[in-house]
């Protein structure tokens, strides 16, 4: 055991509550980034000590303004937050974990081996390559990735029609929405709020900026790298010499 995993806490009563039958998997995980995580620089030796409360129960609680049943991509997910906890709390859900670094990557596989999460499946990539190439998911997620107005940009082209983002976001919530609301609206959004989540499990309450979209996911630019990745998929191999020996 290294020393950050060993400043790491018991799980908090609430923790029995969340994550249930997969609670004991949810120590595993916290383990996992005390251990592990801190060493392969994906976690801070700091945010050991507060593992449970600011990273597990926090990304959880998400899992209230998320539908049953319904497939969702965790963009930049990192260390696996929010994605892993939601699939931990949520095992009726189809995660896509999405990041386009190796190391991450590679953690992220071996994470979800060791838990036994057949609801997740580990993609690397960048989200902004990801548009027609991902089959449309009806929730997206991410934590402390980007600025909304950019998240949004990358985030909503990968929704389904009448799809939403949910996304944990800090204090400046309520500041990005109004300053992303015009490039929201040009990427398809029809409707965006902020709500708070995890009463009687967090405190202070986890933030949510949720963003609605319509018919056009991501807008006009979304829909040409829609069309342009499917017109791709149905292409002959061998390109113009193929053709032509056909």
């Amino acid at each position: 055991m290294t020393e950050a995993a060993a400043e790491l806490p018991a799980p908090p009563e609430q923790a029995g509550a969340v994550f249930g039958e997969r609670f004991a998997d949810a120590v595993r995980y916290a383990e996992l980034l005390a251990d592990a995580g801190v060493q392969r620089g994906l976690i801070g030796p700091r945010e050991v000590p507060r593992l449970w409360e600011r990273h597990l129960l926090n990304c959880a609680v998400l899992s209230e303004v998320i539908d049953a049943h319904v497939s969702v991509c965790d963009v930049g997910s990192g260390a696996g937050l929010p994605g892993i906890p939601l699939a931990l709390a949520r095992p009726d859900l189809e995660i896509t974990l999405l990041e386009p670094l190796l190391r991450r990557t590679t953690f992220l596989e071996e994470a979800v081996r060791l838990l036994g999460l057949a609801n997740v499946t580990v993609v690397r990539g960048r989200a902004e390559e990801m548009v027609g190439k991902l089959p449309p998911v009806d929730v997206v997620t991410a934590r402390a990735v980007a600025p909304l107005e950019r998240l949004a940009g990358w985030g909503l082209p990968l929704l389904r029609p009448h799809g939403e983002m949910a996304v944990l976001k800090g204090d400046t919530a309520e500041d990005e929405l109004r300053a992303a609301r015009a490039a929201l609206g040009r990427l398809g959004a029809v409707g965006a709020s902020v709500v708070q989540v995890g009463e009687g499990v967090v405190e202070p309450l986890s933030t949510v900026v949720r963003v609605q979209v319509g018919e056009s996911p991501g807008g006009v630019r979304a829909a040409t790298r829609r069309a342009k990745a499917a017109r791709a998929s149905r292409a002959p191999r061998g390109g113009a010499a193929g053709r032509r020996r056909r």
